[in-house]
């Protein structure tokens, strides 16, 4: 919810006043849960980025075994 209304426009210092949380950790958050725009129009977070990259090396080890 911190990162959506970033966003759409709210600044870091009034959302630290409001929700209590450290600028490091909105920016942390900003970094982690803002989405990424895909060549095909969908949207990913670098989250679900680095879920999905972690998924694939397992799977390519498990065909080697």
């Amino acid at each position: 919810m911190v990162v959506d209304l970033y966003c759409s426009g709210n600044a870091v210092k009034g959302l630290i006043s409001e929700y209590g949380v450290s600028e490091v950790t909105i920016y942390k958050w900003i970094k982690r849960y803002s989405s990424i725009s895909l060549d095909d129009g969908n949207h990913v977070t670098t989250d679900d980025f680095i879920k999905l990259q972690k998924q694939m090396r397992y799977q390519e080890e498990n065909k080697i075994l």
